[in-house]
């Protein structure tokens, strides 16, 4: 196994070199992207990670259907809700 140099050096638009300081999680997932070898292999890593998160979503969806934070009629009014950024119509 081989370390990771925890700062990345990348370009920005005026071509000067900046540093990017990676946390241990993203760390941890560089070194396991190493021995990632083919395209299926990339796939099946992101199906992990996604079915990962997508589990932790249903868990907190769980939590707060128990602790009755969440419930039909809060469900039912996600139907009808509309979170548009509201644009003011010009004056004539």
């Amino acid at each position: 196994m081989f370390a990771i140099n925890p700062v990345y050096l990348q370009k920005n638009n005026d071509m000067e070199a900046t540093n990017t300081h990676f946390n241990q999680a993203q760390l941890k997932l560089l070194d396991m992207l190493s021995y990632v070898k083919t395209p299926q292999a990339l796939q099946d890593l992101e199906n992990v990670i996604s079915d990962y998160f997508a589990q932790k979503a249903q868990d907190e969806m769980e939590k707060m259907w128990q602790e009755g934070t969440l419930n039909d009629e809060k469900i039912e009014g996600f139907r009808h809700l509309h979170e548009r950024t509201p644009y003011n119509k010009p004056v004539l």
